[in-house]
């Protein structure tokens, strides 16, 4: 009984709290979003927020439990991690694999509450085995050649192809290729390969929209963000909605419990508000007030990860942290650009603040890392030396 009173103390000692607690925060005040986004749409079921809730508590054990995992260790057993990246995602082509929206990108058992999305989970095992790949090229080679540079981006490509291939959810695919691009320049890779290969991403999307190669509802995804007017009572419903939410606030909103189009019983007023649009609700109930806490604390965790980066013990884990922060910076970028209606719906919900039990396990096993990462920073004394 002692014994494990003692270890709970030394996990509890050891993590990284100031990061906890920040995430607790986000999540506290994401809970209250979807609780009322969901109290009269779902005439006034508490499932969702009950949802997130366990979520929070499942994610706040894994924290403190990978505040303990050792990613150097980890990242040496690579062939392993390999092995589960691809069989987790290859998963999805079993009978447990779930279609929502033309993406096969779920896992669940029927009857079972409970669903996985593998690209989640997978994101962290990914961000751990590139790092470790990234220092063994810059310390064994040089990221300045070619050879070496083609190594990693033929790995991230072959997970995104992989993931994309089975699962069509092109949006989780590219959190994959933009943790590389950060990775791959904090690892110091050359400018000039970065630039090429970002130039010929453009380049090849370019071509493809040119010639008419888009998968269908991406051509009309792009269009209406080019062009507000077109097509808005298909593919610009949900973002001409979204836009009119959260314009409506103002600078103090409505009032929470208030917001017109937040509190219409009609799940068309404003759909998905509490996943895709959970910032939209923001925006029109809590105004630009509200919406600027929300980003203060999502860069208030970003943050905390470079900081920890910046004293981790090894170039390695630095990289993790890194790879992680950059994660979290494109998930909100792109679901704050949706909501503005400044980019396409790619399908990423806001970190820690939009509805999903699962996502929020992740994020904080995410954040458990860099915390273990943080527990076996240089001490201050030998940095400042």
């Amino acid at each position: 009984m002692h014994r494990g009173s003692g270890l709970l103390g030394d996990m509890l000692r050891q993590a990284d709290l100031l990061l906890f607690g920040l995430c607790s925060l986000a999540t506290f005040y994401g809970m209250l979003l979807i609780l009322s986004a969901t109290h009269t749409v779902y005439k006034g079921t508490l499932r969702y927020v009950l949802v997130q809730g366990v979520g929070y508590v499942l994610g706040t054990v894994l924290y403190f439990m990978l505040s303990s995992l050792d990613v150097a260790e980890l990242s040496k057993k690579w062939k392993w991690v390999l092995a589960f990246n691809v069989g987790f995602i290859l998963l999805l082509l079993s009978p447990l694999g779930i279609t929502r929206n033309g993406n096969r990108a779920w896992l669940g058992i029927k009857g079972v509450p409970l669903q996985l999305q593998p690209a989640e989970i997978v994101k962290i095992t990914f961000i751990i085995l590139l790092a470790r790949q990234l220092v063994w090229l810059r310390e064994e080679h040089d990221l300045k050649r070619f050879t070496c540079v083609l190594q990693p981006t033929l790995h991230v490509l072959f997970m995104f192809g992989l993931y994309y291939a089975i699962s069509r959810d092109a949006g989780s695919g590219l959190v994959y290729l933009f943790v590389f691009v950060c990775m791959s320049f904090a690892a110091g890779m050359a400018a000039r390969w970065l630039i090429l290969g970002i130039g010929g991403a453009v380049a090849a999307v370019v071509a493809a929209w040119h010639f008419q190669l888009l998968r269908g509802d991406w051509y009309k995804r792009i269009m209406v963000v080019l062009d507000h007017s077109y097509d808005p009572q298909g593919k610009g419903w949900q973002q001409t909605r979204g836009i009119l939410a959260l314009g409506s606030g103002g600078f103090w909103g409505q009032g929470l419990f208030r917001g017109t189009q937040t509190q219409s019983p009609y799940r068309s007023s404003l759909p998905e508000r509490q996943t895709d649009y959970i910032f939209c609700v923001c925006g029109e109930e809590l105004g630009f007030v509200g919406c600027a806490l929300v980003l203060v604390m999502l860069l208030a965790i970003v943050v905390r990860c470079f900081i920890v980066a910046r004293d981790a013990n090894s170039p390695m884990e630095s990289l993790v942290c890194v790879g992680m922060a950059g994660m979290l910076i494109f998930q909100t970028v792109a679901n704050i650009g949706m909501c503005l209606f400044l980019l396409p719906v790619i399908g990423l919900t806001l970190p820690f603040f939009s509805y999903g039990g699962t996502s929020v396990m992740t994020l904080f096993a995410a954040m458990g890392v860099v915390s273990g990462i943080k527990k076996r920073s240089r001490p201050e004394w030998l940095m400042n030396s």
